[in-house]
């Protein structure tokens, strides 16, 4: 007679945050655990948010008008009629969903540029944000749609800690990060064929 496992049918596709794959933390003092356990369940908070937030727009449905960083979020991406959760990808070596997404004529008049391009991110924790991610999904716009990035007006918004972070950028920045997307791809498909 052969040993019989248990099935554990309940644990099917869930991971364990004491998991042997994630081995590291045996080592981990107390502190450590519950401070890593602690940023865990901040994470999966977040993916939690961003599905209800992804839903409220969806289905139009405007928050209380105050500081909370999730009420500007979805009220400010149901303003701009922003597409939510939308991938954008070069190749499959380059690709990721931006959490909100908009592309047409800018609506300022005075502006010389005649597209705007409007990439926001919600954030749930509360470590320091960079504009990078967000110039990332810039450049992968442009590769995926072959726009130009000169030719583009950019609205890009991190949503965090109850204030919206606007940044300033360069689309010389944007043409920077696209060539290394186009180069480090390429690198990868030639280890590939290796």
């Amino acid at each position: 007679m052969s040993f019989q496992f248990r099935r554990h049918l309940e644990l099917e596709g869930r991971h364990s945050f004491l998991s042997p794959s994630k081995y590291h933390w045996i080592n981990y003092d107390d502190e450590k655990i519950l401070a890593s356990y602690d940023k865990h369940m901040t994470a999966a908070l977040g993916t939690r948010l961003h599905a209800w937030a992804a839903e409220t727009i969806k289905l139009g449905l405007h928050q209380p008008d105050n500081s909370k960083t999730i009420n500007l979020y979805v009220n400010d991406c149901i303003g701009y009629r922003m597409w939510i959760e939308q991938p954008l990808a070069y190749s499959d070596n380059a690709f990721g969903t931006a959490d909100a997404i908009w592309y047409g004529n800018n609506p300022d008049l005075e502006s010389p540029f005649k597209s705007l391009l409007r990439v926001f991110d919600l954030k749930n924790g509360s470590s320091p944000s960079s504009k990078s991610q967000l110039e990332c999904y810039a450049a992968l716009f442009c590769l995926e749609y072959k726009v130009r990035p000169m030719e583009l007006e950019y609205d890009l918004r991190i949503y965090q800690n109850d204030e919206i972070q606007m940044f300033e950028t360069d689309p010389e920045d944007i043409a920077y990060i696209m060539d290394r997307y186009i180069v480090a791809d390429k690198l990868i498909e030639s280890m590939k064929e290796v």
